[in-house]
């Protein structure tokens, strides 16, 4: 038999714009609002639409949510999900898989609608990634963690194997719709936990987002971000606005260029080095924006170390994140062993380097790729410093919702 001296081969070049967009609309829940029924293209389909809520939101808003449906005549099935990070897993994807199955979604004119924090949306969101392939969906993040960060993001992921987001895709909704009037009903736990996404954010990029933070962020928290609370203050509304405004914009910046992640160098993962792994070994007792700023503070302390910012930097940074509620010590970051094994599995995660995002100042950032053990003990050392004395952890613990 005779056999081609050379192989030949095919390449397939294609380009696939991918366009998405957040709108905030302030009384989504109004009747007469259809945000909430326009499709993509900007039509209304006539197909039965499966709506999965938080258990939160259902125990609060479920009423008004099927009032709203029936109001505009949509035939709608409902499935409510576990907000936990315990139940963000690859067993609730095939719950809603099999939920959007027996109804007969289309592959485009019946996207599922996710409302909720960002464990659901992150399990909806990869079930439609799977789903014939991937189907649009439509994102109503009610948390702050999720409006100002879950808002954003192209990425969907379930924990699996002890590891936060070791499964998912690339799969942003078309659609994502904020309304901070959700706030209004988040324990302020949760709303500390949002704070500290945006305290990253104020961190790498934005030293106005860091200032508001610092003079207002306690009283936005007080204030659930509610306009009225907000008024009795004497804070204008605004600053409850640019808050959050500044927060998604700054994470849209850093992710538009890089939406896939083929640059592995990215501002967005400070706080997000060492955190996974202490999240999941925590678990429940952290969430997940309370885990991000500790890291946040872990690595200004490696930053301090070497000199990029000054001691008076480093407290500024402990200051604003006591004055969010936020501890900035767990013993898990004090745990030395641990943290190298948290570094190591971020070193496979970036393929081999650190890539560590390390400030240079408030709302500045290099990378490194050279943290050593040493320099982690000693951090860990400083960390143990920082820890909640027993009578404080008593004191507060009427706060902890």
């Amino acid at each position: 038999m005779n056999y081609r001296a050379t192989a030949r081969s095919w390449s397939v070049r294609t380009h696939l714009p991918i366009e998405y967009e957040v709108v905030e609309t302030p009384g989504l829940l109004n009747p007469e609002n259809h945000e909430l029924l326009t499709l993509p293209d900007g039509n209304r389909g006539s197909g039965t639409r499966l709506v999965v809520l938080d258990h939160a939101i259902a125990e609060i808003y479920e009423p008004r949510i099927r009032a709203y449906f029936d109001a505009n005549k949509v035939s709608v099935d409902y499935l409510i999900l576990p907000g936990s990070e315990t139940n963000k897993s690859i067993e609730r994807v095939l719950e809603v898989v099999g939920k959007l199955n027996d109804i007969g979604t289309n592959r485009l004119s019946t996207p599922p609608i996710v409302i909720g924090g960002g464990v659901v949306a992150d399990v909806v969101g990869l079930a439609a990634s799977l789903y014939r392939r991937g189907i649009p969906f439509v994102r109503v993040p009610t948390t702050l963690l999720a409006q100002v960060d879950v808002s954003i993001a192209a990425k969907t992921g379930v924990n699996y194997g002890g590891y936060r987001n070791r499964l998912g895709s690339y799969g942003p909704p078309p659609r994502t719709l904020v309304d901070r009037q959700f706030l209004a009903t988040v324990p302020p736990r949760q709303l500390r936990n949002g704070m500290g996404e945006i305290f990253k954010m104020a961190l790498i990029k934005d030293q106005r987002l860091f200032g508001l933070l610092e003079e207002y962020g306690a009283d936005l928290i007080e204030a659930r971000f509610s306009d009225e609370a907000l008024r009795h203050r004497r804070i204008a509304a605004s600053i409850a606005d640019e808050v959050i405004g500044r927060a998604i914009a700054g994470m849209a910046a850093e992710l538009e260029p890089n939406l896939w992640e083929k640059d592995l160098r990215r501002s967005v993962d400070y706080g997000h080095s060492f955190s996974p792994l202490v999240e999941m070994r925590a678990l429940p007792e952290l969430l997940h924006g309370e885990a991000v700023a500790m890291d946040c503070i872990f690595s200004a302390v490696l930053a301090a170390q070497r000199g990029l910012i000054g001691d008076a930097e480093l407290e500024r940074i402990v200051a604003v994140a006591r004055r969010l509620g936020l501890q900035p010590a767990h013993p898990l970051f004090c745990d030395s062993d641990l943290l190298m094994e948290a570094l190591a599995d971020t070193v496979r995660h970036r393929d081999g380097r650190q890539n560590l995002p390390i400030l240079t100042g408030i709302g500045r950032v290099v990378f490194l790729d050279d943290i050593s053990r040493n320099e982690v003990e000693l951090a860990c050392g400083y960390m143990r410093k920082l820890l909640p004395r027993p009578e404080t952890i008593t004191r507060t613990a009427g706060l902890v919702r």
